[in-house]
């Protein structure tokens, strides 16, 4: 279709020069000799061109039609819908609707050790301080979760002693080491709860198991849904619309949604306590057992070994307020060596990706 429409443009224009050629000819038939002779030449080339730009826009026709039935036979492209006359074809089925990450260079790539940086903020700029000692609770929240940026979300989803799934987002959640691989997860208390728990503290408290779900763009609408302080017992999968996957080695599920799965059991809860002795937090550590990652977002490091693709996993990053971010940009830089001493780039292909 694309190929038709940079055709008409040049059918129009040489339909116009014929049509102009074709009346003056008209007009020209008292003329005499040479004159009606030199436009008759005119005309011949363009009829020529016409006839030839009107074959080819029928071929490239033909064989978008052919190219785009073989995709239907195999199940590549669902049938095109039409409105208002327009016709728009549908993604292929393995093609996602977000738009990948790029790889771009980094913001300052000719640095060298002490060259000094554009940096906006000096020494001598006007800072807020705040004293985290006398600031209320309710003033530190939104300074919390607007500072300490962007963070990761983790999806957790866990069970209750009667099997109710429970589903819900938390922020105050990173990766804290490898060996074993170790997550940890602050779970703020909420007096509107018995005990200031939410169910997915107590139901990891029960059953000392969860799993950590990563949010990618292309389901964060249904993920923000199970968010709401809904009571106890209902199963926010369900609520959602999204669908349960078996764990390997623990009993919550999985969603099916998310391209990365961690699979979690209960190392510890560390509980943080606030001046006046309450508890305010329960940091969750958890061990994770297993890992699944979906073969459209795994790849491969430099050395070979299997890491997720962050140009595809469209991560989904939370910032202050109800405000998130989306990564679209990624570059690299490499480490300094003992020498202060920075590698070559590579420039060798990334590996395919691994299917799991």
């Amino acid at each position: 279709w694309q190929s038709m429409v940079a055709v008409s443009p040049y059918l129009y224009n040489h339909a116009k020069r014929f049509k102009s050629v074709t009346c003056s000819l008209h007009l020209s038939q008292t003329e005499n000799g040479p004159a009606r002779a030199e436009r008759s030449n005119m005309a011949l080339p363009l009829l020529g061109a016409f006839a030839l730009g009107v074959a080819v826009a029928i071929g490239i026709r033909k064989g978008v039609n052919t190219f785009l039935n073989n995709l239907r036979k195999e199940g590549k492209l669902e049938d095109a819908t039409q409105e208002n006359g327009v016709v728009a074809l549908p993604l292929p089925a393995d093609k996602p609707a977000w738009k990948p990450a790029k790889v771009v260079m980094q913001p300052h790539p000719d640095w060298k050790p002490g060259d000094p940086q554009p940096c906006p903020i000096s020494g001598k700029s006007e800072f807020h301080l705040v004293d985290a000692d006398t600031t209320p609770a309710s003033e530190m929240y939104p300074l919390v979760i607007s500072a300490a940026v962007p963070r990761p979300v983790a999806f957790i989803s866990t069970v209750d002693e009667l099997g109710i799934v429970n589903l819900a987002p938390y922020s105050f959640f990173n990766a804290m080491g490898f060996n074993p691989p170790t997550v940890a997860i602050g779970l703020c208390h909420s007096a509107s709860r018995p005990e200031g728990k939410k169910d997915t503290l107590r139901n990891i408290e029960q059953t000392r198991e969860f799993v950590v779900n990563i949010i990618s763009e292309w389901f964060v609408e249904a993920a923000n849904h199970t968010c709401g302080d809904y009571p106890p017992g209902v199963d926010e999968m369900k609520l959602s619309g999204l669908n349960p996957l078996p764990s390997t080695k623990v009993k919550p599920p999985r969603v099916a949604e998310s391209a990365v799965h961690l699979e979690c059991k209960l190392r510890e809860i560390h509980e943080v306590h606030d001046t006046s002795g309450a508890v305010t937090t329960s940091i969750v550590i958890g061990q994770v057992v297993a890992f699944h990652i979906a073969a459209a977002v795994a790849g491969r490091s430099p050395s070979g070994k299997l890491v997720v693709d962050m140009t595809r996993l469209a991560p989904v990053a939370r910032c202050g307020g109800i405000t998130y971010a989306r990564c679209t940009e990624l570059y690299d830089m490499a480490r300094p060596n003992k020498d202060g001493q920075y590698p070559q780039p590579s420039t060798s292909p990334a590996p395919a990706p691994t299917k799991t």
